[in-house]
C-alpha cells in the first residue's frame, strides 16, 4: 500500500544530514508496516526491534554511549551484520526517555548508521526533543492514499490537477461516489484493505471497533489512574457531542455535575496523542490566529472518518439521505486534512451565532474560512458576512458540486479537500 510518508522517508535517506528519525502517530495506522515495507526497497537490509518488553535491548541502550559497542551488541542480538549506509535500523513502540537520549548520540555528526524510532505516544515527545534528531508525523490514509490503494491514482492525478487549474472535473460523479465509500471505511489500513477485498460492512465495523478498543486502552498510559475512565469517557461522547445543534464541546454530557477541570487532563492526552482533534472558538480575527481562541470553548473531532462512523452506527444509506449526518462527517473529514496539514484547528462564531466551519492562517500569514455547504444549509450567509466584516480575500466553500469560484469564493467539492496545503493555497 503506498503512503506519502514514503517520499518523506525517501528524502531522509538521502539527506547529507540526516539524523536519527523519530516517527509518530497513533496505533494502527501502519507506522511499522511502511517503514518495514520502505527498508526492504531501499536498503540491502533491514534489523528490527521492537522496544516493548524487550529488556535487554532497552536496557543495553540506557547504559551504552558507544556509537560502535552498540552497534556491535545490536548486531550480536539480531544475528545480522548493520552495513555502514546500508541497512536501515528500526526501533518500534519507543517511550524511555534515556533510549532516546542515547540514540541522539549518532544524530551529533554526519553519521553512517540510519536509524528510524516508532512511537504512539506522543505525549512523550517533548522529553526527546533535540536538534540531533529529525521528527515526522504520519496518519491514517487521506483521501489520495485511499484512491491509491484502490488503483484509481489517475483519478487522484486529475482532481489535483483541476484544483490546482480551477476547471471542472470530468469524473465528479466518480470521485464523489468513491469518496462516499472512503467516508465509510476511513483511512486506516486493515479496514481500507479489507473493504477492497471485499468484507461486507458488519466485519468492517468489527474491525472498526477493535481499533476504537486499542484506543481506549491507550488511555492506561494517563498519569492519574481516575484520567483513564474519564479519556475513555470523553471518546465516547463525541459522536453525542456532535449530533447536537450547538456543536460545542459540553462537560454535561459526560455525567452529572462533570467539570472542566477535571477532564483538563484526559483531553489534553487525547489530543497530544493524535487521538482526538481539538477545534477552538474564535469570534474576531486577527494575526496570529492563536490570540483568539476561547480556551473554554471548543469542539472534537476523532482522528479518522471510519470510526466516527462506526460510531454513529451509520450505514451508507444513512449519509445519503442524512443531511445532518453527512455534515458531521464532512466536518470530520475536514479538520483531518487540515490538521494533517499542520494547521491549528479554529472555527468562528459571532455574537448573532453566524458561524463559519473552520477558520486557518497559512504560513504566509493569510486568513482563509471554509465553510461547508449542504442541501440543508445551501444558502448559509455566515461565510459572505465574515468576508465582508474582515475584509477577507481568499475562502473555500466545500460543497457536493463541482470546481467553480463564485463572487471570490473557491467552490471545492468535498472529495478534493486533500488538495489544502500550504503550497497550494
Amino acid at each position: 500500500m503506498e503512503r506519502k510518508i514514503s517520499m518523506y522517508l525517501q528524502k531522509w535517506k538521502n539527506d547529507v544530514v540526516r539524523k536519527p528519525l523519530l516517527l509518530y502517530g497513533p496505533r494502527q495506522i501502519g507506522k511499522t508496516f511502511t517503514t518495514l515495507e520502505f527498508g526492504e526497497k531501499e536498503y540491502k537490509n533491514v534489523v528490527y526491534f521492537n522496544l516493548l518488553n524487550n529488556t535487554e535491548i532497552t536496557t543495553m541502550l540506557q547504559k551504552e554511549k558507544s556509537t560502535e559497542k552498540i552497534i556491535l551488541n545490536l548486531s550480536l542480538s539480531c544475528g545480522e551484520t548493520i552495513l555502514p549506509n546500508d541497512t536501515l535500523i528500526i526501533f518500534d513502540n519507543v517511550d524511555d526517555v534515556e533510549v532516546v537520549k542515547t540514540i541522539k548520540i549518532f544524530g551529533g555528526e554526519l553519521s553512517k548508521y540510519h536509524i528510524i524510532m516508532i512511537t504512539s505516544k506522543r505525549d512523550k515527545i517533548n522529553k526527546f526533543k533535540g536538534e540531533e534528531l529529525q521528527y515526522k508525523v504520519m496518519s491514517s490514509l487521506d483521501f489520495e492514499e485511499y484512491l491509491w490503494a484502490r488503483d484509481e491514482k489517475n483519478l487522484a492525478g486529475i482532481i489535483r490537477e483541476c484544483f490546482e487549474k480551477r476547471k471542472t472535473c470530468q469524473f465528479h460523479k466518480l470521485a464523489l461516489d468513491l469518496f462516499f465509500d472512503y467516508l465509510s471505511t476511513g483511512g486506516m489500513p486493515e479496514v481500507v484493505l479489507s473493504s477492497i477485498n471485499g468484507l461486507n460492512e458488519y466485519k468492517l465495523d468489527a474491525i472498526k471497533q477493535k481499533i476504537v478498543g486499542i484506543y481506549k486502552r491507550q488511555c492506561i498510559d494517563t498519569d492519574n489512574l481516575i484520567d483513564i475512565e474519564r479519556s475513555v469517557s470523553v471518546i465516547d461522547s463525541i459522536p453525542y457531542q456532535l449530533k447536537k445543534e450547538n456543536r460545542k464541546f459540553q462537560y454535561g454530557l459526560l455525567g452529572f455535575g462533570s467539570r472542566k477541570k477535571e477532564y483538563d487532563n484526559a483531553i489534553d492526552f487525547l489530543t497530544t496523542n493524535q487521538l482526538i482533534y481539538r477545534s477552538y472558538k474564535i469570534n474576531e480575527v486577527k494575526s496570529p490566529l492563536s490570540s483568539c481562541k476561547d480556551q473554554d470553548s471548543f469542539k472534537l473531532y476523532l482522528n479518522d472518518e471510519g470510526l466516527l462512523y462506526s460510531m454513529l452506527h451509520l450505514n451508507k444509506k444513512s449519509i445519503l439521505v442524512d443531511e445532518k449526518m453527512k455534515k458531521i462527517l464532512y466536518e470530520e473529514h475536514i479538520a483531518r486534512c487540515l490538521v494533517e496539514a499542520s494547521y491549528p484547528l479554529y472555527y468562528y462564531q459571532s455574537d448573532g451565532k453566524a458561524e463559519v466551519d473552520f477558520v486557518i492562517q497559512n504560513r504566509m500569514g493569510k486568513i482563509i474560512p471554509i465553510e461547508i455547504a449542504t442541501m440543508s444549509n445551501s444558502k448559509a450567509k455566515a461565510l459572505s458576512v465574515f468576508m465582508k466584516k474582515y475584509t477577507v480575500t481568499d475562502a473555500y466553500r466545500i460543497t457536493e458540486n463541482n470546481f467553480s469560484t463564485r463572487k471570490g469564493v473557491r467552490y471545492l467539492p468535498i472529495y478534493a479537500v486533500f488538495c489544502l496545503n500550504d503550497f497550494k493555497i
